[in-house]
């Protein structure tokens, strides 16, 4: 049911469940996939067994939502408030990265032009030619994948900054959560990360984990965000 969703917080890779060999569930764990295929020298295990982190993340969803529906005014106050001051520099910064792909893209065209002038009257010779429109084909296919992409993120954040009510209809369609599925996941979460524990190979350790949730972001530790919305 997290299919998708779990990431390892240190790598960003997926997180693989590994499933117990025993008829015993319980010991269901997940691990960090770039560790298990490529070894300690490029991330650590992350271990999570999945009943631990099904508990988690029940207890999280249950009193976001519960807080959603109870102080809905407020609620989406800071949300909005909050999404809109991270997602307008994220906006701001991403922006200016498209307006310089798409001043690259202008100069790489005029270039391409200079450099076949300069080819044809014999200024350069065919190998330099060959060379240089190599390396300016290459650039300019990474700027025609990379603006597009950049617009569709922009386009994405522009509409986040709204999206806050329905996070609140969804939490009142759901005023008794359970268990959870598949589907309550995939409606209410984008992402789960799994930081390494404090001490790496104990049980016990400290573990962070954090959730972030379609529509309204990462709402960071709960008694925190409640007193800010209540201030």
């Amino acid at each position: 049911m997290f299919s998708g969703l779990v990431y390892c917080a240190d790598c960003g890779g997926t997180m693989v469940l590994h499933r117990a060999h025993t008829m015993d569930a319980v010991k269901n764990n997940f691990m960090c996939s770039t560790y298990k295929k490529r070894g300690k020298e490029m991330c650590t295990a992350h271990y999570i067994r999945e009943i631990q982190l099904s508990t988690i993340v029940l207890d999280d969803l249950r009193r976001v939502t519960h807080f959603a529906r109870q102080q809905e005014a407020l609620f989406i106050r800071h949300i909005n408030q909050r999404n809109s001051a991270e997602t307008k520099r994220e906006i701001d910064r991403l922006q200016r990265e498209l307006d310089a792909m798409r001043r690259r893209e202008t100069e790489l065209a005029a270039l391409f032009k200079r450099l076949y002038e300069d080819n044809v009257l014999g200024r350069i010779t065919n190998e330099q030619f060959r060379m240089l429109s190599t390396d300016y084909t290459n650039e300019q296919d990474s700027l025609k994948e990379r603006i597009p992409q950049a617009v569709e993120r922009i386009n994405k954040l522009q509409e986040s900054i709204s999206n806050v009510s329905r996070f609140v209809e969804k939490a009142k369609r759901y005023t008794e959560i359970p268990e959870l599925t598949g589907e309550l996941l995939h409606l209410f979460i984008e992402r789960i990360e799994v930081g390494e524990r404090g001490e790496r190979y104990s049980r016990t350790a400290e573990q962070k984990i954090v959730i972030r949730y379609r529509d309204i972001g990462i709402l960071g530790a709960f008694a925190e965000e409640a007193q800010k919305i209540a201030g």
